[in-house]
């Protein structure tokens, strides 16, 4: 992992600033106008939601990271670049493919939803902590995009930290409905900048797609070495 992959996991976050809202403004909204104690239990309900992030990339992360296959890690490239560009197809409204990946996922979602409304009203801040580590579940395909792009690390400690940094990268958007942050959630919403974010995301997608392709070919004969072992995995910058 560096510093441009930690910049491109706070760029999903920032550039979903509309879909976020869609998706969960509403509960953030909700959170942040209850009670006397609304700023702690806003700022836990956040803490929650990204604690789910970064816990789920370090979970997949671990999953992906045990199959050392060359196909595996080329498969994870091709995925992560594709989904990119969907969502920046999203973001823009110029393609709702998404919809039916967030329609599967939201089978999944339902019995989470349930059992985390028994934190609704909020009241104090671990419920707010244990509400956000619910809803950072929810099906999304922002979520699903970042997931993807952090799987490409195939490593726990590396996934978890991609995602953690897409969660911060949602920050500014989430406590802007939280807090009523009007000025700050339009911009955040304006067309302009979405589709700023959205080309940008294209383009990423893109990239990341002809960087796996030129550099495929490299990864599956290193799989194999003289002698008939292994090489070393291909490190994240997709350059061996």
């Amino acid at each position: 992992m560096n510093s441009v992959s930690l910049l491109a996991a706070l760029a999903i976050g920032l550039a979903g600033a509309g879909h976020c809202l869609g998706m969960c403004g509403g509960i953030a909204a909700a959170v942040g106008l209850g009670g006397k104690a609304a700023p702690g239990t806003t700022v836990a309900y956040h803490a929650g939601r990204i604690s789910s992030y970064t816990l789920l990339g370090a979970l997949l992360g671990l999953l992906a990271g045990s199959i050392q296959l060359a196909e595996w890690t080329l498969g994870l490239r091709y995925l992560a670049g594709f989904l990119l560009i969907a969502m920046g197809l999203y973001i823009a409204d110029w393609w709702r493919g998404l919809t039916y990946l967030e329609r599967a996922g939201a089978v999944l979602w339902r019995p989470i939803q349930r059992f985390s409304a028994r934190w609704l009203p909020v009241q104090r801040a671990r419920e707010a902590y244990a509400l956000g580590l619910g809803w950072g579940l929810m099906p999304c395909g922002l979520i699903y995009s970042a997931l993807a792009y952090a799987l490409t690390a195939q490593d726990a400690l590396q996934s978890a930290g991609l995602m953690l940094a897409f969660g911060v990268g949602t920050l500014p958007t989430m406590l802007g409905a939280s807090f009523a942050a009007g000025h700050v959630s339009a911009i955040l919403k304006s067309r302009g900048f979405k589709t700023l974010v959205a080309v940008l995301m294209i383009a990423a997608g893109a990239w990341t797609l002809h960087l796996t392709y030129a550099h495929g070919g490299h990864l599956l004969q290193r799989e194999i070495v003289p002698g008939g072992g292994s090489s070393a995995p291909m490190d994240h910058s997709g350059h061996g």
